[in-house]
């Protein structure tokens, strides 16, 4: 198969601005995920796609393969889109979109996600990891993911689900199995265009969350189980908890 991975990276971050360019131990956080990225034994190429001149720029300095997308687009999704549609969707087999901001996303990950597609009747896939604490289960910035007994994602939500009506919350983890979404897709290029022309849902605009979107048209989301832990850095908070677990 032909695969691409892309890592969307915008400078206009809301709760972060200019995260991608931050710097974490001597190299650029855009730099960490980008010489992650490439140690996939899967991927056929790896592209950063960016709406910014300072961060197209800085990719160039490194050496990275980088192209400029619309500043209008309002998800990776969208921008990963915006690719295909230039490149043309016949160009590549699946596409994986990588988060910008997860510095230490592990290889293996990647081409634990790409192994779905080994399937030929995955249409996007995804990544969850079982979640062992009670503060992860209800933190709301975890997206929690429910599965059917196929491994198919039925449903996303910021709060902690299935809601266990038997027991205290304490005791949730003890009687039930528990699911964190790790932001990483997969998609069949032809699948990718079609999901990219979606009007927005009623669960999507209320979750927040665009996946919900694509389930409510009809799109198997496969959902692979991973034991690797992801850490994304959406806030300056998050990035010093990172410089003070590393000692930077």
């Amino acid at each position: 198969m032909n695969i691409i991975g892309i890592i969307p990276a915008r400078y206009g971050s809301t709760r972060f601005p200019g995260k991608p360019l931050v710097d974490i131990d001597g190299k650029t956080m855009i730099q960490r995920v980008y010489e992650q990225v490439l140690q996939s034994k899967r991927l056929s190429r790896v592209t950063i796609a960016t709406d910014d001149d300072r961060i197209f720029n800085h990719a160039k300095d490194f050496g990275a393969d980088t192209i400029m997308t619309s500043p209008k687009h309002i998800s990776g999704t969208d921008r990963c889109a915006e690719f295909i549609s230039k490149e043309g969707v016949e160009q590549w087999d699946v596409v994986v979109n990588i988060q910008g901001d997860e510095p230490y996303i592990q290889p293996e990950q990647i081409d634990l996600l790409i192994s779905c597609f080994d399937q030929q009747d995955t249409q996007i896939a995804t990544l969850v990891k079982k979640i062992t604490t009670t503060d992860e289960l209800f933190n709301h910035n975890n997206v929690k993911v429910v599965m059917n007994k196929r491994g198919e994602a039925i449903y996303f939500s910021r709060s902690p689900i299935p809601y266990n009506r038997n027991f205290p919350e304490e005791e949730w983890l003890k009687h039930s199995s528990y699911f964190k979404h790790i932001g990483i897709y997969g998609y069949r290029s032809s699948t990718l265009k079609d999901i990219s022309t979606l009007t927005k849902t009623n669960l999507e605009i209320t979750e927040s969350l665009e996946q919900l979107r694509w389930i409510e048209n009809g799109y198997v989301i496969k959902a692979e189980v991973t034991s690797l832990e992801s850490i994304s850095i959406d806030t300056p908070e998050d990035l010093a908890k990172i410089r003070l677990k590393s000692g930077v």
